[in-house]
């Protein structure tokens, strides 16, 4: 059951559209269930002799008086309305039962506490079999306003008991920090013009995507712009420092022809520009390294950094866990657009699922993911899609969101866990959908029994524990084929499995091969590492040489350069 309480400023246009014909001629029989009296509510569905007028001004009768006393002025947005809708699936409720349901809700948020004899005036019109609009005016007869702080949040916890009570689908309590749902205006005029989502949803993606990739504050405006998207920004006075800002989607206007915008808080919570900019520097660090990293640079640091928030999430720093969640999300954003492949819609979709999970009432240290922001943005930058390493970077990301859905239904983020819980279906597909080909072409190029042989007896000797289930993985002799490359980029292969086992624990694995596989893949060439570093080395020298005039190299370090050569020619 979901109520979506809003507020406005004219009572009789409400009326209008309550008992009107709706703007898709889907009210068929529009009649008030419950009121404040029923009684003293005339009822233009149901009594040919009364009229709308008649009922805004029984309605309106303490904002008359109050209006009265304030010279003519009425109270700003003094007309409150909640519609609430049964679940899809749901049983048929009865007029007598709607009618509870609206008494209930008006105690609760504070609108008409029972038992008060002075409270606002109130009116429930069933619309349809699934749902009804409750509309208030929110002025009580001792001329005081009702106390309806937090009104969304008290409705949705009524709703929470009247499912339980009435037998209906159980949803997910909210925390309050989900981003606002489209109104029903937005969402015909979405229907209207033949769009799948709202301005308010697509300027809501593009703002994460683009907050997902850049490195400044300045650059995620300028991004935005490039997009086509409508900025406006918001200055201090006394500063002149941007204090805020809204978005306007291409070609989104009113019926003025003036731009519809949106502020960023009103986008998501972690889209206001303080929360932006506990992500983004207000501009690039003066000595960051300028360098074009190797290809496969990216793919890597962005899989450690998904191990390393794995351990956070297992940490208790809730703190730090939840800035995780956070970048993770960030992650997303631009894993799906480094990729190329067929399951790129999936990832896609896994973004835009995991936006609910990325925050919760736990206030976010994202300092502590650092890293994984920084990684995530390099991938964004990333160019040619290395096949083994990209899978390995899935199948972290599975885990990860797996581990995400978990911590969050530990701690009653019940809304965070569900949609923790599809982003992680999406990556299982997508997993599974770039995996196949790349484990069926290592098995194909799998070494011959005496290798495999060797490496069987290593897995043996370092985890014993766990060498059965490995050896009967279907995905063993794939992982035959990423060992034997190890070792020719210079890994020893017993201190190899060792390393990689110790990682995390293996028993929950289903697949422990398919799990030592991919963390062996993220792996780098130690001897491509040792001859970088001695070109790195040689580099440095040659202007400290050229300073000092011309040197004949001692023969030690004339080995050590002839050693440096042979490396590069392996």
């Amino acid at each position: 059951m979901v109520p979506d309480v809003s507020t406005g400023s004219s009572t009789l246009g409400l009326i209008n559209y309550l008992f009107g014909k709706g703007r898709r001629d889907e009210h068929t029989d529009p009649h008030i269930v419950a009121a404040w009296d029923m009684a003293g509510a005339p009822d233009p569905g149901r009594d040919p002799e009364a009229t709308y007028t008649q009922l805004v001004r029984r309605l309106d009768h303490h904002v008359d008086l109050r209006t009265r006393e304030l010279g003519g002025n009425k109270p700003p947005q003094h007309v409150w309305h909640c519609p609430v809708r049964t679940a899809p699936g749901d049983r048929y409720l009865t007029d007598a039962e709607w009618a509870e349901v609206a008494r209930r809700i008006v105690h609760a948020t504070g609108i008409a506490p029972e038992g008060d004899g002075k409270a606002c005036r109130w009116i429930a019109v069933r619309h349809a079999d699934d749902h009804i609009h409750i509309m208030a005016t929110t002025v009580r007869a001792d001329g005081r306003r009702p106390r309806t702080n937090r009104d969304g949040w008290r409705a949705q916890r009524e709703c929470r008991k009247i499912e339980a009570e009435f037998g209906l689908r159980r949803l997910k309590s909210g925390d309050l920090t989900a981003p606002r749902t489209p109104t029903g205006a937005e969402r015909a005029k979405a229907e209207r013009q033949s769009q799948t989502v709202t301005a308010r949803q697509w300027l809501r993606e593009q703002a994460y995507a683009v907050a997902a990739a850049v490195r400044t504050e300045a650059d995620y405006f300028t991004v935005l712009q490039s997009l086509g998207i409508k900025v406006k920004t918001r200055l201090g006075p006394e500063t002149g420092d941007v204090i805020g800002y809204s978005l306007a989607a291409p070609g989104d206007t009113n019926a003025s022809g003036e731009p519809v915008w949106y502020g960023g808080s009103k986008l998501a919570p972690d889209l206001s520009i303080n929360r932006l900019r506990e992500r983004l520097p207000v501009q690039e660090v003066a000595d960051r390294p300028q360098y074009v990293p190797d290809r496969a640079e990216p793919w890597r640091h962005t899989t450690t950094a998904l191990h390393t928030a794995h351990i956070v999430l297992d940490s208790g720093d809730e703190a730090a866990a939840q800035g995780y969640l956070a970048a993770f999300g960030d992650a997303l954003y631009n894993i799906a657009r480094a990729t190329t492949g067929p399951h790129r819609a999936q990832l896609q979709a896994a973004a835009v699922s995991f936006n609910r999970a990325r925050r919760s009432a736990v206030r976010a240290d994202h300092q502590a993911a650092s890293a994984l922001r920084k990684a995530a943005k390099e991938l964004a930058y990333a160019s040619n899609e290395p096949g083994g390493l990209a899978v390995a970077l899935l199948f972290a990301a599975v885990h990860l969101a797996r581990a995400a859905a978990k911590w969050h239904e530990q701690r009653g983020h019940e809304q965070q866990a569900a949609a923790a819980e599809e982003a992680f279906r999406h990556l299982q597909a997508a997993y599974q959908e770039a995996a196949a080909p790349v484990l069926t072409d290592l098995v194909r190029r799998a070494p011959r029994a005496t290798t495999t042989n060797r490496f069987e007896q290593d897995l043996r000797t370092v985890i014993p524990d766990h060498a059965d289930r490995v050896l009967a993985d279907p995905a063993w002799p794939a992982l035959t084929t990423t060992l034997a490359r190890a070792e020719t980029a210079g890994h020893n292969t017993r201190n190899l499995l060792a390393e990689v086992a110790a990682q995390r624990e293996l028993d929950s694995a289903e697949h422990p091969a398919e799990v030592l596989n991919w963390r062996i893949t993220v792996l780098p060439n130690r001897r491509v590492q040792a001859a970088r570093r001695r070109h790195a080395s040689s580099a440095a020298a040659a202007p400290i040489a050229a300073a000092h005039g011309p040197a004949v190299p001692s023969t030690e370090s004339a080995r050590s350069q002839t050693h440096g050569g042979q490396g590069f020619r392996r």
